[in-house]
């Protein structure tokens, strides 16, 4: 029986994330404590987002939700706290950020979170926050026509792994004489165990309980896989092996490792590690 093995959430996007015991799901992805998923973004002058494509620092800044807060750390730096209650949406200054090909409307945060950022990063750049009367929805392509909602995801509200996924990758990375990788090098959301290795490449649904997730695109990794998330630098790269074996015809021949999904059912009920999971394949 596949269980759901971890759940992690990332309330700025590229930024360290929050593993959790629990969630909740909503339909643009997890939430908890009223902190959503990819709900902040950091974006350069022109409204650009920004990640550990390029700033592989951002890795180090870890978020905690605290009652009233979110606070980050980050080395060499004092801890700064983000307000969590939302602003005012007529009064509370704005931005438009860009996220790929979509413009979206978000709160712009305060001088003192953007010079925070800009000191760690150094370059000039600000933290924008998704606006209550703003909308990103995913492509249909994948969905038969539908599109769902996300906030500042890459283009899908959920990513989901599986754990045998990654003990095959380090197999065949200890095989070769190097070290293994932890899972924080994918960036998923819901982990599961119990499936076989890549498995979650031909599920069509995952259910637990009221909750059904419906598997839409398989992830094409970017270089992010190559950032140590402990250090915030470039280490060794997974997606040499994985060129080998992971390349999929469907995405252009590009290198993938998990499946981005979308909410069917379940809106507002609750995600815990543990749980088992009904895996529906495509075929």
């Amino acid at each position: 029986m596949a269980i759901l093995s971890e759940i992690t959430l990332y309330p700025i996007k590229s930024c360290a994330g929050i593993v959790l015991h629990e969630a909740t799901l909503t339909r643009s992805g997890l939430m908890t404590e009223q902190v959503y998923d990819r709900e902040w973004v950091v974006v350069d002058e022109n409204g650009m987002f920004l990640t550990q494509r390029d700033h592989p620092r951002m890795a180090l800044i870890a978020p905690r939700l605290k009652s009233e807060t979110l606070e980050l750390r980050a080395p060499g730096m004092l801890q700064l706290e983000i307000e969590l209650g939302l602003p005012d949406p007529e009064l509370a200054p704005t931005l438009e950020v860009q996220v790929w090909d979509d413009r979206v409307l978000a709160y712009d945060c305060d001088a003192t979170t953007a010079a925070w950022f800009s000191s760690f990063l150094g370059i000039p750049c600000r933290l924008a926050r998704f606006h209550a009367k703003g909308e990103r929805l995913t492509s249909g392509k994948w969905t038969a026509g539908t599109r769902h909602p996300t906030m500042f995801a890459d283009g899908y509200p959920l990513l989901i792994a599986g754990a045998a996924s990654l003990e095959d990758l380090n197999g065949r990375l200890r095989a070769a004489g190097r070290e293994a990788i932890p899972m924080n090098r994918f960036r998923p959301n819901l982990v599961v165990a119990g499936m076989e290795a890549y498995e979650e490449d031909y599920v069509d649904t995952f259910q637990l309980g009221p909750i059904v997730l419906q598997a839409a695109k398989p992830c094409s990794r970017c270089p992010i896989p190559s950032v140590d998330q402990n250090k915030g630098e470039f280490g060794p790269d997974p997606l040499d092996m994985m060129a080998g074996y992971r390349a999929k015809e469907v995405v252009d021949g590009a290198l993938c490792f998990g499946m981005n999904s979308v909410v069917l059912e379940g809106d507002g009920e609750r995600l815990r590690v543990g749980q088992e999971i009904e895996v529906t394949l495509a075929f």
